[in-house]
């Protein structure tokens, strides 16, 4: 019986995660592993962690974060080329990447996504702009806005994703499992403490999709707040592991890596 796996923000450059990245070790060699975003900021730290999970599990599937998007102005590579970078990287050790053709898992069809976000989980009646002021005027502010909005129009590249996935979805038939980093609609992020942080955390474009594409489930991460929650019947699933703080508050909350479809499930 094989098992597609699923974890996110593994924040690897956090020193005492490594313990727990190397507890990814598959039960059966035939097993799969979804890994949704925030594996790193840096390129070479991001490919070496896949490389070694590439070579425990039969194969990965890879969508980058917000924190894989993170540059600096001396980098060599910067903003959309950094995510061709590591796509490219990808590609030579054989981690399947949203740029991929989508595989297909028990009968299931995976889809990894890269939708990033342009600002419209926000309140009713505010301008991005205004949004974002009030955010800052409660300190709330977040690293993108330094990391990544320097380097690249968001809200453009966002745009530009969703046309890009809607277009290859909609070649896709019978059920898919659906993968992206940041949470396909709004309602996880309403669970949050600081409201604010629900601008940088996802599109409202991408609502309908998990009914639109047949998903029997939606992987993301994000949010470092591991759980399930039903929306409009489908199952929305946050695996999460985050920052050493939170993955030890978070306990057994439930089981990390998660098992998301398994052979057996399928017969």
């Amino acid at each position: 019986m094989a098992t597609l796996w699923a974890v996110s923000d593994l924040h690897a450059a956090v020193k005492i995660n490594g313990g727990r990245i190397d507890e990814l070790v598959p039960p059966d060699p035939a097993d799969w592993l979804i890994v949704a975003g925030d594996v790193a900021e840096r390129t070479e730290l991001v490919l070496r962690i896949l490389h070694e999970l590439q070579r425990r599990y039969a194969q990965v599937i890879w969508v980058p974060g917000n924190h894989e998007l993170f540059s600096r102005s001396q980098d060599r590579f910067q903003g959309r080329e950094k995510y061709t970078e590591l796509v490219e990287g990808c590609r030579e050790m054989g981690v399947i990447t949203p740029e991929d053709p989508y595989p297909v898992f028990a009968g299931v069809t995976i889809v990894p996504l890269f939708t990033l976000y342009d600002y419209s989980f926000r309140p009713a009646g505010t301008t991005v702009e205004q949004a974002i002021e009030n955010a800052k005027a409660k300190q709330i502010i977040m690293t993108d806005e330094f990391a990544i909005a320097p380097f690249v129009d968001i809200r453009a590249w966002c745009w530009d994703r969703l046309a890009y996935s809607i277009k290859r979805l909609s070649r896709v038939e019978g059920p898919t499992i659906l993968i992206n980093h940041w949470p396909l609609v709004q309602e996880p992020t309403l669970r949050m403490r600081w409201a604010e942080i629900a601008l940088w955390c996802g599109t409202r474009h991408t609502r309908s999709w998990p009914r639109r594409y047949h998903a029997q489930a939606v992987i993301y991460g994000h949010l470092h707040m591991p759980s399930v929650l039903t929306v409009d019947g489908v199952e929305h699933i946050e695996v999460s592991l985050g920052y050493p703080r939170e993955w030890q508050a978070h306990g057994d909350i439930q089981p990390w890596p998660y098992p998301v479809l398994s052979t057996q499930e399928a017969n």
